[in-house]
């Protein structure tokens, strides 16, 4: 707080009210936060491209000369402005020493940039339509509008992380040039947090930069603490993000900010984020946007989409670029929308937060409060301050915008920056894909390691499981009369210790989830996360089959040697590797925890039934239940082969003088195969039923990664519309 009331009180300026006629005195009862004179100098960033900062000051004046001049005719909101001596809050001033500091950032422009979605027979849906606009280094730049006014659309655009659906028209140039920004020179970060809960900040940043950055340990470790220190995260770095055995986890606002320095670990140019005050309280806002202000300093190019905001976080803004329905009603700086505003014949009340009054002119949605206010104006006096055409003045403030100077201001800055090329940004270089492979299995076995909720308790509840089957059938012995009790006794375990394996569901989901983040970012990929959950969950799987196999084995008194006793073993890990596949391919379709155990359950019954215990196999109808579900179903191999493991080289006597095999007593009960080798088939089944679910995984994941990022804020936005029209 100490930190947010010192900037507040440099920040901090009365400018008129933009309700006021142009000839009418400022009024002083309207405050914006603005920028001090000099700023304090932050971390910088070592690995940044040198530019020379007298050509890049040089540069920005000329750009701001433009403006002013572009503007001073027709402005005289502007010249009062100027004349009370309001520094812009977006460039440097010139008569400022310069000091001997790296630059981070890079200008950011898009020139008649359009997307459009895809109809139901072809391109028509515009999200955005023709926006201009640039970004400059050391700034902020917000995208501000309604909701579904192209926000998102816009800064994922510039970003190139357009979802397939959509397509892009025209030209979005970096420091002139109209080349893609290269892997690690910039960062983007979702709307949703997508963190690893059992982590904690300084881990989760950590293993971030191991999966990003090539180099030595030292130069991570470094990169990390400078991202701790950006983000204001130092009193936090040691704790667990979500929270342990009932230990309160962060607020969103810290998780919010570790969303971001994940980002920083790389020291990015450019910094595109999606509602970074999304689900955050007015505190943890302004201090949100005055931590991402010292980010600024160092030279960083901000872009960030916002809904709204409070009066003093509009103060921090440097540009704004309003949006209504993906057209451009204005882009400029903060101080000249509100003239911008006034102009247009909707000036900002005294005392009225300037986005409420921006988005309260500009959407919609305010048509229908209007409706309902009518019938209440007679018991409530008059509702002028929302009795306004919301389409009228999106038309009037678009119509205002085109012919005014700020327009054509901005065009002249847009062809100054895309004139001439700026500093090449190069690529920092990945890490090796066996580097990546072994960060993400360690990373999971530290995450397997301290889920209690969903891998520690499971094995609890499988070795009581084996505990309460194996005391029900203790010590059957090898009679006759036993072969029909050791078969229910062997489908019983196998079928619910596949089903208790349930549980860890919702892990996988966040896996996936937080997967999804970071391949949108470049940081792993489809085989490489595959691989790495695949070494990290072999070490639980085989500590799970063997606990409960041996505590099983010994209670039922199945034959006692130890290579039949190793095979048991490996039959059950195979059966929990397969399902273990299941499970990660189910919770890729779904992506809710709700719908995905719901699902796996029904999956799981129909297999148990399938498996050719409640009806002999060859008994089973011929369509659906014998092809494909039997052959489909991995406890039909698992049982096969532990009961050929158990029975095959056995003999059972009837009556004192004649004796019949394993195989022909289980004949009436079970269809098992007398060669000795079928038991190492139906393994070799397993196993390769355990490498086509992780195949498929593989498919899904590398066809569509952005697509779980989608279908997840898509869930996120229904569920939040759904509220809204609850309340």
């Amino acid at each position: 707080m100490e930190e947010i009331q010192s900037y507040s009180d440099n920040y901090r300026s009365s400018s008129s009210s933009a309700s006021s006629p142009a000839g009418r005195a400022p009024s002083g009862n309207f405050f914006y936060l603005r920028k001090p004179g000099s700023q304090r100098r932050p971390i910088s960033f070592e690995d940044s491209p040198e530019w020379d900062d007298a050509e890049i000051d040089a540069q920005l004046e000329e750009g701001v000369d433009a403006i002013n001049v572009g503007t001073a005719a027709t402005s005289p909101y502007l010249s009062n402005v100027n004349s009370l001596s309001i520094a812009s809050p977006s460039l440097p001033e010139v008569s400022a020493p310069v000091t001997e500091r790296k630059i981070a950032g890079a200008s950011v422009v898009w020139k008649d940039l359009t997307v459009t979605v895809k109809g139901k027979r072809h391109y028509s849906d515009k999200i955005v339509k023709s926006s201009n606009g640039y970004a400059l280094p050391g700034t902020l730049t917000v995208i501000m509008g309604p909701a579904r006014s192209g926000k998102s659309t816009l800064l994922r655009a510039m970003a190139g992380k357009l979802p397939s659906p959509a397509r892009m028209y025209g030209e979005v140039f970096i420091n002139g040039s109209k080349e893609s920004m290269p892997y690690g020179t910039y960062g983007y970060v979702e709307r949703e947090d997508t963190l690893i809960d059992s982590l904690t900040v300084r881990e989760m940043l950590y293993y971030s930069a191991l999966l990003q950055l090539p180099g030595f340990f030292s130069q991570k470790k470094s990169a990390v603490e400078d991202a701790i220190q950006a983000m204001s995260l130092a009193d936090y770095s040691d704790k667990v993000i979500g929270g342990q055995c009932y230990v309160k986890g962060l607020p969103s606002g810290e998780r919010r900010r570790i969303s971001i320095a994940r980002e920083l670990v790389t020291r990015p140019h450019v910094l595109f984020v999606d509602e970074p005050l999304y689900h955050l309280d007015s505190v943890s806002a302004l201090l949100m946007m005055v931590t991402l202000k010292k980010l600024a300093g160092t030279g960083c190019t901000l872009i960030f989409t916002m809904y709204q905001s409070s009066t003093e976080v509009f103060g921090l803004f440097d540009r704004i670029c309003l949006l209504s329905n993906g057209n451009t009603l204005f882009f400029g700086e903060t101080l000249a929308c509100l003239q911008h505003f006034s102009n247009a014949g909707f000036p900002c009340p005294i005392m009225q937060s300037p986005s409420d009054h921006f988005l309260r002119a500009i959407n919609t949605d305010f048509d229908r409060i209007i409706a309902m206010c009518k019938s209440l104006q007679d018991d409530n006096g008059d509702f002028t301050s929302v009795n306004m055409d919301t389409a009228v003045a999106i038309r009037t403030l678009e119509a205002t915008y085109k012919l005014s100077s700020e327009s054509a201001a901005v065009e002249s800055m847009i062809e100054k920056l895309t004139k001439k090329d700026g500093p090449l940004i190069k690529s920092k270089g990945k890490v090796s894909s066996t580097t990546r492979v072994a960060v993400l299995t360690w990373r999971s076995l530290l995450i397997l390691s301290r889920e209690w909720r969903y891998f520690w308790l499971r094995i609890v509840l499988s070795l009581l499981l084996a505990v309460c089957v194996g005391t029900m059938f203790f010590n059957m012995g090898h009679s006759l009369s036993s072969v029909m009790v050791r078969v229910s006794s062997i489908f019983v375990f196998v079928s619910f210790v596949s089903l208790l394996s349930i549980a860890g569901l919702p892990a996988y989901i966040k896996e996936i989830k937080v997967y999804a983040s970071e391949e949108s970012n470049g940081h792993t990929g489809a085989l490489v996360f595959l691989l790495g959950h695949v070494l990290a969950s072999i070490p639980f799987l085989f500590l799970l089959s063997i606990s409960t196999s041996i505590v099983f084995y010994f209670l039922v008194g199945l034959r006692s040697e130890f290579s039949l006793l190793m095979y048991f073993v490996l039959n059950v890990f195979t059966c929990l590797l397969a399902n273990d596949g299941l499970m990660m391919v189910v919770a890729y379709v779904w992506l809710e925890p709700f719908q995905s155990i719901l699902n796996l359950v029904f999956i799981h019954v129909i297999m148990m039934l399938a498996a050719g215990y409640f009806r002999i196999h060859s008994n089973l109808p011929r369509p659906i239940w014998m092809y494909p579900l039997s052959y489909a179903a991995f406890h039909t191999y698992s049982i096969q082969g532990l009961l050929e493991n158990e029975y095959l080289g056995t003999a059972f006597a009837v009556g004192q003088v004649r004796s019949i095999s394993g195989t022909q007593a289980l004949h009436g009960l079970y269809t098992i195969s007398s060669s000795s080798s079928a038991k190492w088939a139906n393994l070799l089944v397993l196993l390769l039923m355990a490498v086509a679910y992780r195949a498929v995984l593989l498919v899904l994941l590398g066809c569509s990664a952005r697509t779980v990022v989608s279908r997840c804020r898509r869930r996120v936005a229904g569920v939040c519309a759904g509220a809204r029209r609850r309340n």
